[in-house]
């Protein structure tokens, strides 16, 4: 089998996906994208696939060290983003040439299902209460949050109260025990961070997601000593390499790699098996497309130390255009008591239409993130 030919569709609302095709007729699909870089991914893509025509699609581990280790330069969120879509459609070939779903190529499952969460709020969170209320009537048992606007490196304690009064409306929303995921979303600096990591203790949150940048990730260290709440990060990390430091160290919790970003299945695969040799959870990033929940979901099922799943149904982003909209049986990704069962049909276990996909593509996007500046007029962290 050889693969013979590829297209790469840019679909709104701000996805972009690959389908790679072999000589024997089998399909593959893939989602890789970078938000707001889509173009930028789709040019990457276009050069790595020169490498993959004619070839066998059955060598993912060849196919993978070859398109990340003979470049001199590596890793980085385009070129991760643009192998992980490519991964992605060669596993989706490989477990329909086997008639298989993915994970039973990765060793069988560990698990039947997997809890999800759901967004509320949007990028300047205003009634998140009511909104927690709404996506908890809808059997969701865990929802994550942005938790701030833009913060300076020093801010005032108004800017924290007004963190703590949302927080507060959400629990008392929805109770003592439902899952709060607190996103910093890497707006916040350290000194801030420290403050805010031991004020929010009192709603026992499920975690704090990248309360700091990932390139600042050496404050964790001291974040983590003044909370008790869990610390996740990993969406802005795109390899095992990048992964290593915050694990040797200990100061992490959570690891989120996002299965369009980190290098696919393949990748997503090893990261989280370090992760449990260092005894910590997995809980994949994923506020992009069917394809990219398809692939997560499979490495969900075969990864012990995961726990929880993001998905994007009904999330602030997805305009126009949402999450089963792409697919021929939204039942698939069917949410009972708060978890998704694994996809259980062959490859990535989802069926692309693709006459919507070439339609919207059609339409297209150009789908940026928002530029934020602080009142003094220099740049803020989105």
């Amino acid at each position: 089998m050889k693969i013979i030919s590829y297209e790469l569709f840019q679909v709104p609302p701000r996805w972009l996906f690959l389908k790679i095709e072999t000589d024997e007729g089998i399909i593959g699909w893939g989602e890789p994208v970078i938000e707001g870089r889509a173009s930028t991914v789709k040019a990457c893509v276009h050069e790595l696939m020169e490498y993959l025509i004619g070839k066998d699609p059955l060598r993912i581990e060849d196919h993978w060290n070859m398109l990340y280790r003979s470049g001199f330069y590596r890793g980085g969120p385009i070129l991760m983003s643009a192998i992980a879509g490519i991964d992605q459609a060669l596993w989706d070939i490989k477990g329909k040439y086997f008639d298989a779903p993915v994970y039973q190529l990765l060793g069988g499952a560990c698990r039947d299902s997997i809890k999800v969460y759901s967004w509320i709020g949007g990028d300047r969170p205003a009634d998140v209460g009511l909104a927690a209320q709404k996506v908890v009537d809808a059997g969701f048992t865990a929802i994550k949050m942005n938790g701030t606007e833009e913060l300076q490196y020093i801010d005032s304690y108004e800017k924290i109260d007004q963190t703590l009064a949302r927080v507060a409306a959400v629990r008392e929303s929805v109770g003592p025990y439902v899952g709060i995921g607190i996103d910093f979303h890497g707006r916040v600096h350290k000194p801030m961070a420290k403050i805010l990591a031991k004020e929010l203790e009192q709603f026992r949150p499920m975690f704090i997601e990248e309360p700091v940048l990932a390139e600042n990730n050496e404050a964790l260290r001291e974040i983590a000593k003044h909370t008790t709440i869990p610390i996740a990060t990993g969406e802005r990390m795109f390899s095992r390499w990048d992964f290593k430091q915050i694990l040797t160290e200990g100061y992490v919790d959570i690891i989120q790699p996002d299965l369009s970003h980190a290098g696919g299945i393949t990748e997503c695969k090893k990261i989280a098996t370090m992760a449990e040799a260092f005894d910590v959870a997995l809980a994949p990033h994923c506020p992009l497309g069917p394809i990219a929940l398809a692939a997560c979901l499979q490495v969900d099922a075969t990864a012990h130390n995961a726990f929880i799943q993001e998905q994007s149904l009904g999330i602030h982003y997805n305009q126009g255009n949402d999450l089963l909209d792409y697919i021929k049986d939204p039942s698939v990704f069917e949410y009972t008591e708060g978890y998704v069962k694994i996809p259980q049909g062959a490859g990535l276990g989802i069926e692309i239409n693709e006459d919507y996909v070439r339609q919207q593509s059609e339409i297209g996007h150009n789908w940026k993130n928002p530029v934020w500046r602080h009142q003094d007029g220099s740049i803020a962290e989105w």
